[in-house]
């Protein structure tokens, strides 16, 4: 992964978590908080364990301790905390990934998993990790929302990029 890959991965997973909490938004309290036998229980449950990766993995990359206890820890009891934290954390990762060069990619973090067991792995991998677990668990979340009946909000990759491109193309006056 190149540090221009990881900005646009970063970029792509702030714009999909504002999409998904968008919808997420419009729910009644007890449709977004209901048990919908998903890995996490519901939507509530799914948001807070991408959040709760999110902070382990950037904690092991800038080496700061996010104080988690377990995978399925809910960090925020309700939607407005935890989409205004969610929102933080997507700011602080496009910010770290600004920071990136080519040498730091394959910088090698060591670090103890949840359970104890030591790792080491290169920051590239780190990041492709934890982009790819949060599209996981967001399309999770997708699945979720269309129980309830909800259209789900488009996730794709793809869109993102076309929607930059389009803004770029108009700020260029094209």
């Amino acid at each position: 992964m190149t540090p221009d890959h990881a900005r646009r991965l970063a970029r792509y997973n702030a714009w999909a978590n504002k999409r998904l909490y968008a919808a997420c938004a419009l729910l009644p309290e007890n449709a977004y908080y209901q048990d919908r036998g998903a890995y996490f229980g519901s939507l509530h449950g799914t948001l807070n364990h991408i959040l709760v990766g999110d902070r382990a993995w950037m904690g092991r990359l800038t080496k700061t301790d996010p104080h988690l206890k377990s995978l399925d820890q809910i960090l925020y009891d309700t939607f407005m905390a935890l989409r205004a934290a969610r929102q933080a954390e997507d700011e602080a990762i496009v910010a770290y990934t600004e920071t990136l060069k080519p040498a730091d990619m394959r910088r090698v973090v060591r670090y103890r998993a949840m359970a104890g067991t030591p790792h080491e792995d290169p920051v590239g991998l780190i990041l492709a990790h934890m982009f790819n677990h949060g599209t996981h668990h967001r399309g999770q979340a997708h699945g979720l929302l269309s129980q309830v009946p909800m259209e789900p909000p488009a996730l794709d990759l793809i869109f993102f990029v076309r929607e930059e491109e389009k803004a770029a193309a108009l700020e260029q006056g094209d």
